[in-house]
Formats: C-alpha cells, structure tokens, sequence
C-alpha cells in the first residue's frame, strides 16, 4: 500500500488540555498572604522560582538576562554555547558567577542543532542543579543576503539555528520538565521585529522566514504543553545596540534608517529585554501563554 493509500485510514494524536482545577499544574497560584509588607508583596509577584537554562547564554544578551533572573531569586542558571563563544566570555561568566556566591552558575558546551548534543546538556543541567524550571532560547544567527544570490546551504543554516535549534531546546527541556511533574515551568524562545515585517534596508529573507516560524512555533508549543504545567511565549525585539548590530562604520548608514523608522529613535538597549524575562519567568506571568513581546519601541507601528 503506497503513502497515499494509507491516508483514508489514518490515525492522529489529540492534545490533551488541562482543565485548570485547583489539582492540574495550570491551577492559578495562591494568593498573596496580606501579612506581608507592601514591599515584600512587591518582591514576591515577580520573584523567578527554581533554575534556568539560557541558550546563547555566553553573548550579551543572554548574560543580561541572566544576571537579571538571578537577581530576582533563579537558584541555579546554566548558560548553553558554543565552546569557542565560552572561552571568549569567560571573563564575563565568572564575573556573573562571583556576584551571586550562593547560586550555581556555570556554563556548558552545546550546539543547539545537535539533537544530542542538547540532551546531553539537559543530563548536566540536573545533575549539578537536579532540575530545570525555565528555558530561555537566546541562540540564533543573522545573515544578510539577497534571495536571488542565497545558496541553499546559507538558507538551511539560518533555519537549522534560529528554529530547528530553538525546537531541539524547548523540545528537550520540555521533557526534563513534564517527567519533574511539578507544574511553574515556562519555555520563553526569541523571535524578532522580522517574524512580523520586512527588513529594511538590509536583505535576509531567511533569518526574517526563520524568526516567523518562531511565532508559530511558540504558539503550538504553548497549545500542547500547558497540560504539563509549561507555558511557552516568545520575546520579539527590535534591533537592539549589540556586536550583531555594531560592525564599525560599515554599519552606520544602515543604524540610521532602523532608527529613522522607530518611533522612539533609537536601538534597543542591553537590558531592556531583561524586565520581560522577569515577568515571563515569575508569578507575575503565570496566566502568560502563547503570547509574543514585542519590544521595539514602537518600530512595527510602522
């Protein structure tokens, strides 16, 4: 019997939705005690619970980050990259490491489009912290070529990186996650202003095609997943002021039309991602599902 043959009798799987009560892993948290003091209410709604894992985590963005989640109470964080990203940053992650003395945080090896590669770095993870509560995937490359000029090979690559790399992640998190049963876990992947509009002045039709299926991506993981207690949501910034986007004078011309055509003027800031990790990985986000940030200062109302 040939594929087509076996279409008329095919079977597919169901998604299993939770029904919220007070006994799934999707029941609302419970409230606040009113004993506490305003400020201590305040610390508690957006304190991050449990340990994080952030891929790309070695790069700007990802220490950023980080060190934000740390701050707001993450008791363990494992920064996922390339070996040659690691030790070039090094200096960066033992300084992170040095701030909080109380806290493990160290740093792994993993190419995020090596399946195995992934797993192995989610065995490491809970072995030195025992379980992983919220992913960050912050990997992803960017490359600027005309369609009509782009090899195949370019093409697969930024894909291979940006979306596959970035399922490979959630994927395997995701299982470490439902197998803890514990419920408060979230999955945050980073999409773009380029899942939402064209790119201008710069050609890359790949990376903005790689960072829309990220969207996608995120809103069926969220669809599947929060019967295990994972919600999934993803992050869209705008340019923001890094080395991806600094390239020296080459650069200039092209910094000048992406500020001309925002609202506000300007690139984004490091740091300026950093509140909405918070707020995704805390209490504050719990009722967060499914949903895309955008943090642009306003370059899409355009």
């Amino acid at each position: 019997m040939g594929d087509r043959d076996t279409l008329s009798s095919r079977q597919i799987p169901f998604m299993k939705l939770s029904d919220g009560s007070p006994g799934s892993l999707t029941a609302p948290p419970k409230p606040l005690s009113n004993e506490l003091k305003a400020g201590d209410r305040a610390t508690a709604r957006f304190a991050v619970q449990g340990n994080v894992v952030i891929t790309g985590g070695a790069g700007t963005l990802g220490l950023s980050a980080a060190r934000a989640l740390l701050e707001h109470g993450a008791s363990g964080c494992c920064l996922w990259d390339l070996e040659s990203t690691l030790r070039s940053s090094q200096a960066d992650v033992l300084a992170l490491a040095k701030d909080f003395p109380k806290v493990r945080v160290f740093g792994v090896a993993v190419d995020v489009t090596d399946a195995a590669e992934v797993a192995e770095g989610v065995q490491s993870v809970v072995q030195t912290l025992g379980s992983i509560e919220h992913l960050f995937c912050f990997a992803g490359i960017v490359g600027v070529v005309s369609a009509i000029d782009m090899t195949d090979a370019q093409w697969r690559k930024t894909l291979d990186v940006n979306t596959t790399g970035a399922f490979l992640c959630a994927q395997a998190a995701a299982k470490q996650m439902s197998k803890q049963g514990t419920g408060g876990c979230s999955v945050t992947l980073t999409a773009s202003i380029s899942a939402h509009r064209v790119n201008f002045p710069q050609p890359q039709v790949a990376y903005n095609v790689s960072k829309a299926a990220i969207v996608a991506l995120k809103s069926s993981l969220a669809a599947e997943w929060a019967n295990y207690g994972i919600r999934v949501n993803s992050l869209s910034p705008g340019y923001m002021d890094t080395i991806l986007n600094a390239g020296g004078g080459a650069l200039e011309e092209a910094r000048g039309v992406w500020a001309s055509r925002n609202p506000m003027g300007r690139m984004g800031a490091v740091g300026e991602l950093d509140g909405m990790c918070v707020l995704l990985a805390s209490r504050a986000g719990s009722y967060i599902n499914g949903a895309d940030m955008v943090i642009d200062g306003g370059a899409v109302v355009f």
